[in-house]
């Protein structure tokens, strides 16, 4: 790998005393189904040229990345397209202005880079192309470094498929005072829908494997209207998983063994930055994506985001004829634990280590899957039977991982995971019998199906590390980090085809500084 693949933008990321209140016009949006939040100034004549709504994302103390796509037919070799952002909803107070130029080879998209605002604070923007102005979008910026600050709300969210159910999930977060949302994986899914199921709605087209294929597929999904709201009602921060590729994708070694698989994964990875607010450094190269980073949120804590697909080995004892993950015992697969195995990849591995920061009340790792053990063998004298595309399937990665954070002796640490489609809450150790070194919440999906909960039901009496497991739930986690500590809120989703479906909260446990563990708050 080259250099550049590991450089990385040490940001920082704050929280605004200057909280407003909910905007009136999502309310309506999300109230009445309907999205984007207004194109009042569109010509009425013109087909909608902002039909996939705008985002934001990468919150810096003086800077933020927005995005927008100009959609629809007949669109010129290149469109002129300005943004400006003001510190009141109306505009009547323009902080900052620019032009860009959205052009067929980017499926014009646009990753605007607003610089010199204020931190600590939020901001509206639009966008204007082709006589045409967009929905609005609010973001913010983040205290100085080393800022005090007294709170942070955000929300980690995973695995949407489209087709597995609506998204009334989103339009309960978009109604929240959130910071930011961090998306842990899976926005997308490659498949097809099955020619034998007949869900209320289907993904256009056959499984993803060109740039046309994917770039369709996140268009299908940016349309949906509460998918929309949660983009423009706060930033968002994002690492791929493996269905934004492939199921079960490793480096350069595919779920089918497609051969040239790295030809499909420069496709993926194309339209992954094409539809999503990240800023223009991190346009791929060929086939790679720089997707790991860190950032901090002012003096209260520091949040680290790693990419376990893109650097790791493949899995261990996969099935005949087959790449990807499996569930496998131990006893018949000895060379899971074989020491020189990666996950992160070394390069990764030695980046991770030197991210940490004792002197940070919180330090936060932001990562695609259950790090948690999860053994299916209820008879404790056998080897584990494990599923090896998780860490798992990864043991001394993830002890090198673990082991390194006990020797560091950090304040409080809290590992946040998806990918699984369950909500699990777990105490991390190096060994079985250790101290607790980290809390995990490893979140459900928004929609995508989960295993029978009567299943994981069997498997939840001998791994005593799991406190919470619930594979039947679909939704997102809610957090809020003090000094003191950390509340969270599992937000769950009564019925899953239901647009307007009530959300809940399943269960509440809060990390008190000092302390880890989660406790039922």
């Amino acid at each position: 790998m080259t250099r550049k693949h590991w450089r990385c933008y040490h940001g920082q990321m704050s929280r605004s005393t200057h909280s407003p209140s909910r905007r009136s016009l999502l309310q309506a949006a999300l109230a009445a189904g309907a999205a984007p939040l207004f194109v009042r100034h569109a010509l009425a004549a013109d087909q909608p040229r902002f039909a996939l709504g705008v985002a934001s994302g990468f919150a810096q103390p003086d800077g933020i990345v927005l995005w927008t796509l100009v959609s629809g037919e007949g669109l010129p070799a290149q469109v002129a397209v300005d943004w400006e952002m003001a510190q009141d909803e109306a505009f009547t107070r323009v902080q900052a202005r620019g032009r860009e130029w959205a052009v067929p080879e980017d499926a014009y998209s646009v990753h605007a880079e607003a610089a010199g605002l204020a931190p600590d604070r939020w901001y509206w923007y639009r966008f204007t192309a082709l006589g045409q102005r967009s929905p609005v979008g609010r973001t913010r910026t983040a205290p100085a470094r080393g800022a005090e600050v007294d709170r942070l709300r955000f929300a980690i969210a995973s695995c949407q498929r489209y087709d597995h159910g609506r998204y009334a999930a989103w339009a309960d977060c978009a109604r929240r005072e959130l910071d930011f949302v961090f998306f842990l994986g899976d926005y997308i899914y490659e498949n097809a829908t099955p020619a034998d199921r007949n869900p209320p709605r289907r993904h256009e087209g056959p499984r993803c494997e060109l740039l046309s294929d994917y770039r369709r597929r996140h268009a299908q999904y940016k349309s949906d209207p509460h998918l929309q709201a949660a983009h423009a009602g706060a930033p968002w921060f994002l690492i791929w998983d493996d269905h934004d590729i492939e199921n079960d994708w490793a480096g350069n070694v595919s779920e089918r063994l497609t051969e040239h698989f790295e030809r499909q994964r420069a496709a993926a990875a194309k339209a992954y930055w094409e539809h999503l607010p990240f800023p223009k450094s991190r346009r791929p190269d060929a086939w790679s994506m720089l997707i790991n980073e860190r950032y901090d949120w002012g003096a209260l804590a520091r949040i680290i985001a790693i990419d376990d697909r893109q650097w790791r080995d493949q899995q261990v004892c996969p099935k005949p004829g087959r790449g990807g993950g499996t569930t496998v015992s131990a006893s018949i697969c000895p060379e899971v634990f074989d020491p020189k195995r990666t996950m992160l990849g070394p390069a990764q591995e030695q980046w991770l280590a030197a991210q940490w920061d004792a002197s940070k009340p919180w330090n936060l790792l932001a990562q695609q899957t259950l790090m948690a053990g999860l053994n299916w063998e209820p008879d404790k004298s056998k080897p584990p039977t494990i599923w090896t595309d998780g860490w798992d399937g990864y043991p001394e990665p993830r002890r090198r991982l673990l082991a390194d954070l006990a020797a560091r002796d950090l304040p409080n640490t809290v590992v946040l995971g998806g990918d699984v489609h369950a909500n699990f809450v777990a105490d991390l150790r190096v060994t079985p019998e250790g101290p607790i070194v980290a809390t995990e919440f490893c979140g459900t999906s928004i929609t995508s199906e989960g295993m029978r909960q009567s299943q994981l039901d069997q498997a939840l009496p001998h791994n005593p590390q799991l406190h919470y497991g619930r594979s039947e739930e679909r939704g997102y986690a809610s957090f809020e980090l003090t000094p003191g500590g950390l509340t969270a809120e599992l937000r769950t989703v009564n019925e899953i085809w239901r647009d307007d479906s009530p959300v809940e909260t399943a269960a509440r446990f809060f990390v008190e500084a000092g302390r880890p563990g989660a406790q039922r708050a």
